[in-house]
Order: C-alpha cells, then structure tokens, then sequence
C-alpha cells in the first residue's frame, strides 16, 4: 500500500471515528462547485464506503437525523438511498444486523420527525428503495404496521408519507399486501374521500392505482370498483377550488391507470369518459389540463388489446372528442415566416394545441378505425370546408391527411368523395388551404392501400399540385414532397402517363433560386426516376445537365446538402436509364467525386455518406 492511500484511509478512519461535524463537511464537500474538492470527497467517500460500511451508513443516518441544516439532511437521504440500492454495489447485505435494525429505526424516527417536505419525500424514496428489497423476505417486520399507523393518524404529513411509500411499494409487495386488502380499501376510501388536504388525497390516489395495477386476480381488483367516484372527485375538487397543479398530477395518475387497467373503468366509463371531455371543453382551464384530459380518453382508446370495443360502445363521446381535436386544429396563426422561409419551416404558426389535436386525430384513427371514425369525420368536415374562415378549411384538410392510415379501407371505399374535397382546395385563396390540400393528397397516396386506385382517381392532379403553388418556396417544396409521395413504390406502368408533366414541372422548381425548393425537387426527381425505370430514358438529356450543374456549382457548406442530394439523384437517374445511355457522363461525375474524395470536407458534411452509399453505382454505371 502507498503512501498516498495510506494516508487516505487515515483521514477516512479520522472522519469516521471523530465529530460529526468532520463528516458533515465531507458530505458538504460532495456538493460542491469546485471539481477539485468535489472528487477528493468522493474518493474517501467510496474509501469509506469499501473499508468501513457499518460506520458509513450510520454517520449518514445520524447525520439526516440530527443535522440541523437542510442541504446535509438532503444529501444523506439521497446517499443512503444510493447505497440501498439493489445494484451491483449493493451495501445492505455487508452490514451488521445491529447496523440493519438501527437504520431501519432511525429512518422511521425521521420520517416521524422530518418537517421539511422535500426532504420527506426523499426520505420515503430511501425508505421505499431499503423495502423493496428486504421486506420480500419479511426483512422489515416492523415497516407495515407503522405504515398504517401513518394513514390513519391524525398527522397530514405522516399520512402522505405512508401513501408515498405504499405507490413504490406496491410492484415489490403487491400481492402481500393481499391479506391486508380490507384494511387498505377502508383507508384508501377514507383519505379519498374526505381529507381536505390534496397532497393527502394525491399520494393516496397514486398508492391505489399503483396498487390496483400489482393485483393479478381481476376479483380483487373489482373490490377496489367503489373507489371510483372518490378518484374522479380528487381532480374535480382540486378543479373547483382553482388547484390544478394538483388536478393535473391527478390526471396523469389516471392516464397511468387507463393505459395499465382499462377494464377498471368500464363500469363507470360513461361517467368518466363525461368528466374528461368536459374538463378538455373547459376553455377556462389551462391548455395542459385540457391536453390530460384529452389525453386519458385516447389512451382509454388505445387500450385495444386489454379492453377491445370499450369506446366504441360510446359513439356519442367520440363524436363530441372529435369536435374538441377539429376545435385544437383551428389555433394556427398565418404566420409570416412560412410564407417567407429561406429554410422549409412547416410549423411556423403552430400551437401546441394545433399539434396536439394533429396528433390526437391520427392516434384516434389509428385505435378505432374507419368505421367508427369516418362517419364521424364524414358529418363535421364539410360544414368546416363550407366556413368562411381559412382556419376551418386548413382544419378540415389536415384532419383528413391525419385520419387517412387509420381509415384507410374506409376511405378507400368513399375515394371519390374524398378526393372531390382536396380538389376543390388546390383553388383556395389561402397558401396554408393549398399547402393543406397537397400535404392531403400525400399522406392519402401514402396510406391508402390501392395506390392505383388512388393515382387513377387523381388524374392529372401532378400538374395541378406544382402549377397552384407558385407563389410560396413552403408550397413548392411540399409539393415536391407529395410528387415523392405518389411515386415511392409505384409501378412503371402506373407512373408512366403522369411523367410529362411531372418531370417538366420538376425542373422548373430545380431552377428554383430556394434551396430547400431545389433539395424536394432532386429528392421527389430521383423517386420518379427509380420508379419509371427504363420510361425514364425519353428525360434523360432534359434532366441530367441540370442534374450535374447543381452537382458541380454546389460547392460551399451552406450547399452541402443539395450537393449530396443531386448525388443521389443521379445515381438512380443513371441506374433507372442503364449504363450504356449514361456512361458518358457516369465518367464526368466519377470525376467530380474523385476531386471531393481530394479535398476537406466538414466532419458532417453529408455528401461523405452520400459517396459511400452511392460510389459502388457510379462505378457499376461507369463500366
């Protein structure tokens, strides 16, 4: 041993065995700002911890006990917790069995004493983390007992300890809990019920679902059914009395428990389905609150394989949730900077709430199908598309584009009906009606199942897609978009009558001064190319200059990416003609790329990867 370690060891001993306060300033030192002190405190720390774990784990008990000071109390809760844990340093088993019943005395002492909320939530944390691994083995005899001295006793602050404990408890000791399922359904519906505290009524409701979800007998969890009503009215009380920090912590409670145990719900599902919907109609609450809401009653419809048809037994609710998310969809602003973005910037505009019933919609669809939702969708849309306002025919089309995966058979069978509605849009006034009507026709080309069908049913509409955005580089490079949309995976043959227009109107948004105009038209190009295959040869001399003067002139780092792009458009131009139609300028661009192979490029410039993804092409085509 060296000196140095030597030495180490000794100011650990001499921290141990002398006055608390020597230990104390250790503890300090773990907190502080400066680097150099801080890793020298957790060096003898971990010494101690190796050499002498008994002494250690004590100072620290003693240390949250006693300290008078609340960053030391903190700190020796979270230390104590760490090495409670069950890891691979896990220190419980090394300890003495006197050690073991002092700290489990002193950690009950301290929650009694404790008045320091947050520091009695890290202690339930330590608390809960020593139980969970020795109280399996009836290794805390003592723990339960006071636990429910705790919830019945006249202390706020012990009952909500107790109940904290009993939530990160409950997946360790559910089912030993069993026998006591008389006893804690009396004390969960009693705090529930009528305690005026929240924090209270919280931690209960978070140990009963918790609670609820460890029973694996469905009997079981039924004898907990009563205590419905009392956990749907901890969030409306704490509603009515302005408390929604609270409410909210209640609801993602209950979107946990929608997620894990559906069926809990079904008896009472109209009643609380009802609660939802009219706290997500409460303009007067906060967008967060509204969002939970929303959000538990999705989940609810998620829920398929644990509760199957559950909400669609409650057509009048998904009906009335539908018009919530189409309401969401009208919070969009006409912001400038879409009009004007140098960079593609769909979102500008955008609210939170717009997002969220974006996202609302395509979830919805997806969990309860075309059946449920089309007809739904079917009676709201066209008054939408008939207002006044932009906002409503934007609303309209988007939630068409976010229902399309989930209903697509259905759509599939009103096709006619569904395209009329975008088509009538590509007119419309507004550039975000436009932008909406091709964002539609995309995600329909992408969803639908018969893409055939669908390409058939939109004769034409490629011209129309580039020809009505002209006046926004947003709708040009969304346009190029759905032309990528409707050629990804499709036939020659399907492709083949749409590519005169295609093409031409293609290149003209290549000669577009945007860039991200120009990388959609080379991305959407390159798609069309690969499609067409052989077809593909009558564009070839029309195409590839642009193709190679992009490549050549795009040559500075704000350009990297249009570079790249205009790679691998011509790869697959080059692959979909055939070697002999390309060879001539397969061996231009095998120059250029040699030239760049030459020179410095930045670390995530992606025309390296673009190289390497494509060099073996260039070199099938240049041979």
């Amino acid at each position: 041993m060296d000196e140095s370690t030597q030495f180490q060891q000794s100011q650990v001993a001499a921290i141990l065995a002398g006055d608390p306060s020597q230990f104390e300033i250790l503890i300090s030192s773990l907190m502080s700002s400066s680097n150099e002190t801080r890793s020298q405190a957790e060096l003898l720390f971990n010494l101690a911890k190796q050499h002498d774990p008994n002494s250690l784990s004590l100072k620290l008990a003693h240390l949250l006990q006693l300290s008078p000071h609340l960053d030391a109390r903190a700190m020796s809760a979270v230390l104590l917790r760490k090495l409670l844990t069950r890891d691979d340093s896990y220190l419980w088993p090394r300890l003495s069995l006197q050690t073991q019943s002092s700290l489990k005395s002193i950690l009950l002492a301290c929650l009694q004493q404790e008045s320091v909320k947050s520091i009695t939530k890290k202690l339930c944390d330590t608390v809960s983390e020593l139980a969970s691994g020795i109280l399996p083995d009836n290794g805390w005899p003592d723990l339960l007992p006071f636990m429910f001295q705790c919830v019945t006793s006249d202390s706020v602050k012990l009952q909500e300890s107790a109940f904290l404990i009993f939530a990160q408890l409950s997946q360790y000791i559910g089912e030993s809990l069993v026998p006591y399922i008389k006893e804690l359904h009396g004390v969960f519906l009693q705090s529930l019920g009528s305690s005026t505290n929240f924090d209270v009524r919280i931690a209960a409701l978070n140990a009963v679902i918790n609670f609820i979800q460890c029973l694996n007998n469905s009997s079981e969890r039924d004898r907990f059914q009563d205590l419905l009503p009392s956990m749907i009215r901890t969030l409306t009380e704490a509603l009515n009395n302005g408390n929604e920090a609270t409410a909210q912590e209640a609801l993602e409670l209950l979107i946990e428990l929608a997620g894990a145990e559906p069926r809990f719900l079904r008896r009472q599902l109209v009643d609380v389905v009802g609660s939802m919907l009219q706290i997500a109609e409460a303009e007067s609450l906060e967008e967060g609150t509204r969002h939970l809401a929303i959000e538990f009653v999705i989940t609810l419809a998620e829920a398929r394989e644990r509760a199957p048809g559950m909400m669609r037994k409650l057509p009048q609710f998904i009906s009335r949730l539908f018009t919530i998310l189409m309401g969401m969809l009208l919070d969009i602003e006409d912001d400038p900077a879409w009009h004007s973005a140098e960079n593609e910037d769909e979102d500008a505009g955008e609210t939170s709430n717009y997002s969220m019933g974006q996202e609302c919609l395509d979830r919805l669809a997806i969990s309860l199908g075309g059946n449920t939702i089309v007809p739904v969708a079917s009676e709201q849309l066209p008054a939408y598309l008939a207002a006044p306002e932009w906002q409503k025919h934007h609303a309209a089309l988007i939630a068409l584009a976010q229902i399309a995966e989930g209903c697509s058979k259905v759509m599939l069978k009103n096709l006619e009906q569904v395209v009329t509605m975008v088509l009538n849009s590509f007119y419309d006034p507004h550039p975000r009606v436009r932008w909406a009507a091709i964002n539609a026709i995309g995600q329909l080309s992408t969803d639908l199942e018969d893409r055939g069908l669908v390409l058939t049913a939109l004769t034409g509409m490629n011209y129309v897609i580039i020809s009505c955005c002209i006046y926004s580089s947003s709708l040009q490079a969304h346009a190029a978009s759905a032309v990528l949309n409707f050629s990804e995976n499709c036939t020659p043959e399907i492709l083949t009558p749409y590519l005169d227009g295609v093409v031409g109107k293609l290149l003209v948004l290549l000669q577009n001064g945007k860039q991200m105009v120009q990388e959609g038209a080379l991305t959407a190009l390159a798609s069309v190319a690969d499609s067409s295959q052989e077809h593909f040869q009558k564009y070839y001399d029309a195409v590839m200059p642009y193709l190679k003067t992009i490549l050549v002139n795009a040559n500075d780092k704000a350009n990297c990416m249009l570079r790249a792009k205009s790679m691998e458009c011509i790869s697959l131009v080059g692959m979909a003609v055939g070697k002999d139609k390309f060879r001539d300028d397969a061996k231009q661009v095998m120059d250029v790329l040699m030239s760049l192979q030459g020179s410095q490029m930045e670390s995530d410039d992606p025309t390296t990867s673009y190289m390497l993804q494509n060099s073996v092409k260039f070199s099938y085509l240049d041979h």
